[in-house]
């Protein structure tokens, strides 16, 4: 069966109302936070496959996307890059799609529309971008998280939960347009970008990865694995440590963290409603916890 450009999966399940939630590599994935947090999401419900690109090499060149190769029980077997879409059944709630996005290289209005026509195929409900990039941010300092919404609900989840709207202006994924049509195919979607210190630079961001799920844990009522608090604080704690014995960064970081204070201060001036101190005693105290709230 096909529904644009995607070949699904037999049979096809039934889903309930589902949300959808989308990373996007490389462009906005710093430090493979999304990634991290839809690999443990797929984990954690138990993930299958729903569809990919029945040809993405119309999309995507294979000579910046690279295939690999790798031996599977002494047999050479071919990964080629795709654009994936798995799901998930939740016993309470909604259903869950994790979509794995590539930044595509051609054919990208196509591309979008076919993202559009699945989600719409599927009755998604609300579809959430998450993300990660670099900024002039400390790491003593709660992640700021900044957003963007569109529908009325959304508007609202967007404020519920403590993101800043984002005023960035420049170039920019063709992608965005799945959020800017959503309420052409009736859905609402939102966009949770989490901004990394510069000078910390990580094969596995957990700090960042925590902020987003502490997102989908109050919007999505997706529980937190207390793994998750351990090993942001450990990551933290040795990060503070690098920046000791590093002192053109350790210089930095009072310029940093007046930045950032400023920043705040601007935010709740025009506004904004500040990071929860529910939220601080998650990151900076309650580490060790076996659960967060759901």
């Amino acid at each position: 069966m096909r529904i644009g450009a995607f070949e699904l999966v037999e049979p096809v399940p039934e889903l309930r109302d589902p949300y959808a939630l989308a990373i996007l590599r490389p462009w906005i994935d710093v430090n493979n936070v999304g990634t991290l947090v839809l690999n443990e999401l797929e984990d954690q419900f138990g993930a299958r496959e729903l569809a990919r690109l029945a040809k993405p090499g119309h999309y995507f060149d294979f000579t910046r996307y690279r295939p690999t190769v790798h031996l599977e029980q002494g047999v050479r077997e071919i990964s080629v890059p795709n654009l994936t879409v798995n799901y998930a059944r939740r016993d309470e709630g909604n259903d869950l799609l994790f979509l794995h996005l590539l930044e595509p290289h051609a054919l990208a209005e196509s591309y979008v529309d076919s993202v559009l026509k699945l989600l719409k195929g599927f009755g998604v409900k609300k579809y959430i971008l998450l993300g990660s990039m670099y900024d002039a941010v400390p790491h003593t300092r709660p992640l700021i998280l900044n957003g963007w919404a569109t529908g009325e609900g959304a508007a609202q989840e967007l404020k519920k939960s403590g993101a800043f709207p984002s005023k960035y202006q420049g170039p920019t994924t063709i992608t965005i347009l799945i959020t800017q049509r959503a309420h052409q195919f009736g859905f609402e979607s939102l966009s949770f970008i989490v901004s990394l210190p510069q000078y910390v630079v990580l094969d596995e961001d957990h700090l960042g990865k925590l902020r987003l799920m502490e997102v989908l844990n109050l919007l999505c009522g997706i529980p937190i694995d207390g793994k998750n608090f351990e090993r942001a604080l450990e990551q933290r704690t040795a990060i503070s440590q690098r920046v000791e014995r590093a002192p053109e960064v350790k210089s930095l970081l009072p310029e940093l963290e007046n930045m950032y204070d400023l920043r705040i201060r601007t935010a709740e001036i025009e506004g904004i409603p500040k990071l929860t101190s529910e939220m601080e005693e998650i990151f900076w105290k309650t580490m060790g916890k076996d659960e967060g709230k759901a």
